[in-house]
């Protein structure tokens, strides 16, 4: 494996950072190498310098592409973590049906939004519609939309087809739900056809302007601002805050916090997880 310098750990750095929002420091150099030894070892360069010098210079931008399929970590899986999924099933999604229900005055269909920021090959979306479906077997009374983003084209590409090698689908997903929810593709399986049409799939970085999102009465933003400065955390969050439901829920990472980054949001408990609220005006 060719090694960085620290010269080309800071040019590095700084040029992912500028087009994904990841910061990687000099701690970092073992997993730039690992990351990109794929792509040095495809396209033949002898030093990191020269992968640079192809992205900065490469007006197609594939090469740029191909560095943020290396770097972004799309490590996911079914159901991850389990507890946040269950407090979506029995206690988020419930809630908000009751809310919703209330404001509408019984006129149908009622509108859910939600939205998988950083949804990676689509796991975790999959996930809630699949838990949506179990929660409201007819779901003619209601317009559900689930927005699923990522910023590599590969993870967004994989979600929107919805196939997954059996490695894939044995990790987090039950014989049942593989059995109900999935068709036999080969060596492979792919998504029900109906639980596809539950999702939408855009490339979007999370650093940049929200604007045209429109707005989200769930968003699960997990286990990415972790890979963010501080102060792009907060950026991050206030953007969420601003596209949430003013009676909406935000569900991060299980080990992640948003105190003294995010004052607008508040901590709610529910058993082993925690979601945030909006605070009241």
């Amino acid at each position: 494996m060719i090694k960085i310098t620290p010269n080309e750990i800071k040019v590095l750095s700084k040029y992912i950072y500028d087009i994904s929002g990841i910061f990687l420091d000099e701690k970092k150099a073992y997993l730039l190498e690992t990351r990109l030894k794929m792509i040095m070892d495809a396209e033949g360069f002898t030093s990191y310098q020269a992968l640079y010098q192809r992205a900065i210079s490469e007006k197609s931008g594939q090469m740029q592409r191909k560095i943020i399929d290396a770097v972004t970590t799309n490590e996911t899986l079914f159901f991850r973590d389990k507890s946040p999924f269950e407090m979506f099933k029995y206690k988020v999604m419930p809630d908000l049906i009751d809310k919703r229900s209330a404001q509408t005055a019984g006129s149908m269909p009622i509108n859910i939004r939600i939205w998988s920021a950083a949804c990676s090959t689509g796991q975790e979306i999959y996930s809630l519609a699949i838990i949506l479906k179990e929660l409201i077997p007819d779901q003619k009374k209601y317009r559900i939309k689930l927005l699923g983003t990522d910023i590599s084209d590969d993870a967004v590409a994989q979600a929107s087809y919805g196939k997954y090698n059996r490695f894939e689908i044995e990790r987090g997903l039950e014989k049942d739900q593989l059995q109900r929810y999935f068709v036999s593709n080969g060596n492979a399986w792919k998504i029900r056809d109906d639980i596809r049409a539950m999702a939408v799939f855009q490339k979007r970085n999370l650093m940049e302007s929200f604007t045209g999102i429109g707005q989200f009465d769930i968003v699960f933003c997990r286990n990415v601002a972790i890979y963010f400065s501080i102060e792009d955390r907060k950026k991050l969050f206030e953007k969420i805050a601003g596209v949430l439901a003013p009676d909406g829920y935000l569900i991060i990472g299980s080990t992640e916090s948003l105190t003294g980054i995010c004052p607008q949001f508040e901590p709610q408990r529910h058993l082993r997880s925690v979601f945030y609220t909006l605070k009241n005006k």
